[in-house]
């Protein structure tokens, strides 16, 4: 249960970022929500997932996969670049996570 806890939180705080990245380019009271929502209920299960796993775990998962996310998400959305150094970088970031995930 805390790994699903942990996987929707950092789909959630991916979200946020989105939002925060919309509402910083214009103001709007969606966007906000978007903003203030995702990283509402990002933190809100990421407290979740502490009942059922150990910080040392919970933490970087979601901060690797937020910050995976929020990458991919500007890559795709936003057209930010996409180049074998940022995938390299991304891949380092998931095997780490998997790693943790192992070693649990």
């Amino acid at each position: 249960m805390g790994w699903l806890f942990i996987l929707t939180a950092a789909i959630f705080e991916v979200v946020g970022a989105i939002g925060l990245k919309l509402y910083s380019q214009q103001k709007s009271l969606f966007r906000l929500m978007l903003y203030w929502g995702g990283f509402f209920v990002s933190f809100t299960l990421f407290y979740f997932s502490l009942q059922y796993l150990d910080l040392s775990i919970v933490y970087p998962v979601w901060v690797g996969l937020g910050t995976s996310g929020a990458v991919l998400a500007n890559m795709f959305i936003f057209n930010e670049p996409k180049n074998c150094t940022r995938i390299f970088g991304l891949s380092v970031i998931v095997i780490g996570i998997v790693g943790l995930h192992v070693t649990m």
